[in-house]
């Protein structure tokens, strides 16, 4: 199917040219996945989608239009082009839009040291379903769990092919293996909710169905008898299940296209401090068997390991060919992009710096305050960074834990959090984000 996609991509090039096109590029995507999920020990829905979905965009000057379909057959490729060209010379001009010059683009296409295929057979449905009922009689077997909300096994597959007029043409295969429990404990208003899942590239890696029921059960009951925590002024720890959404924060933040529209609250923060010393934000593209590792970008580009955050100091922004040119700086190769839309910056594997303590010792060096496991709704002010999010998770007093919490807010400014921030140690690595828990001091705490 690859050489059909790579076909596919310069059969649309080839008609965006002959009907008027400047320049164009096209993407191709074959795609499979399949989602089991069970209740009570039967199949409660399947779901299976695949097929093949093409985009166009193409260039009249300094105007672009996108077009996508998964109709391939060549009348209709003439069409889009047809519709393409049309919409783009009635399309705004755009100074900074356009293709990469052929000197910028990468000569290693080589996606295999990536390892982000998994070669092996797909997954029979009953396999998958086998897996979601061995999760949810694991949490079942809890005594203190009522019910079992979901239990869910997928996989997915999806290979592209990129091409332009600009000479680029290259693709990858990408696979995805998923499983997931949410367990349930109480009964009523007591009903308390928690859940364990995994997701790798390798079947093999996948962790054991009985765990993720165990450990989803074992979450949900230690929730039980849940109530409001105190009002005031306290220190949080986030769970590393949730850390990564406050680092999320920083790194929508630095996003170009934030940047060139001047609505981000680090828009002048290149050269300042905004972590701690000793911490530094690191973006790698090329670390194998992972989510988001690729070897080159939406717009050929070749990637590379490089800082975000170097020693506390934010180094630069994350860009693509159009925000780099708007802000009058290079593109740092993370142009992404579907079928229907044009590039836009997004990053790919990113980790921070953890620390030399574990969870467990900063639950004793914070004293009392709120350990937060889960997060619900978000308020946050991208152009000041004011931040408000609801929260549960455990009181913590005198460095150990008390009670279970729920329907409180956490709030604050995160150029503050980010600064006062102390990782643990218990970032999962195989994760595109790898956030360890982080504990920020003097938060404030919306609860009795």
């Amino acid at each position: 199917m690859t050489d059909t996609l790579s076909d596919f991509a310069q059969q649309l090039l080839d008609v965006a040219r002959r009907t008027g096109a400047d320049a164009a590029d096209a993407i191709a995507v074959d795609g499979t996945s399949i989602s089991i999920s069970v209740r009570d020990g039967a199949l409660e829905q399947a779901d299976r989608s695949e097929g093949v979905d093409v985009g166009l965009r193409v260039f009249v000057r300094q105007r672009q239009a996108c077009v996508s379909s998964s109709d391939t057959k060549p009348e209709t490729f003439v069409q889009m082009a047809e519709r393409a060209v049309a919409m783009a010379r009635e399309a705004p001009e755009d100074p900074h839009a356009g293709l990469a010059d052929p000197s910028q683009l990468t000569r290693d296409t080589d996606c295999a040291a990536l390892d982000i295929y998994d070669p092996a057979n797909e997954p029979d449905p009953a396999m998958l379903q086998e897996e979601a009922i061995r999760a949810e009689a694991a949490a079942l077997r809890n005594a203190d769990v009522t019910q079992v909300q979901s239990a869910a096994s997928s996989y997915s597959r999806r290979r592209i092919h990129m091409a332009a007029s600009n000479g680029f043409s290259a693709g990858y295969a990408r696979t995805e293996r998923g499983l997931s429990c949410v367990a349930i404990s109480g009964t009523g208003t007591g009903m308390e909710r928690d859940y364990d899942y995994d997701s790798r590239v390798y079947q093999s890696d996948l962790r054991d169905a009985e765990e993720i029921g165990m450990v989803a059960a074992a979450r949900a009951v230690e929730r039980m008898g849940a109530r409001k925590p105190k009002t005031g002024a306290y220190p949080v720890l986030f769970d590393e299940r949730v850390a990564s959404s406050l680092i999320g924060s920083l790194l929508q933040a630095v996003n170009g296209t934030m940047i060139a529209r001047g609505s981000s609250w680090l828009r002048d923060a290149i050269g300042q401090q905004v972590l701690p010393k000793g911490l530094s934000l690191v973006e790698d593209p090329h670390r194998p068997r992972t989510p988001s590792a690729r070897r080159f970008d939406a717009e050929g580009l070749a990637t590379a390991k490089r800082a975000i955050v170097d020693d506390g100091m934010l180094i630069g922004w994350t860009l693509d060919l159009a925000t780099g040119r708007k802000l009058g700086m290079d593109s740092t190769a993370n142009a992404a992009r579907g079928t229907s839309a044009p590039p836009s910056p997004a990053l790919t594997n990113v980790a921070l710096t953890q620390g030399g303590q574990s969870r467990d010792d900063l639950i004793k060096q914070m004293g009392t305050g709120l350990l937060v496991t889960s997060m619900i709704g978000s308020t946050i002010n991208p152009n000041t960074g004011d931040y408000s999010r609801g929260a549960a998770g455990f009181w913590v007093e005198n460095g150990e834990i008390t009670y279970p919490v729920n329907e409180c807010t956490v709030a604050g400014n995160l150029r503050d959090m980010l600064m006062s921030i102390i990782p643990a140690n218990d970032a999962r690595l195989h994760l595109s984000r790898v956030v360890p828990s982080l504990l920020v001091e003097g938060l404030t705490l919306a609860g009795n």
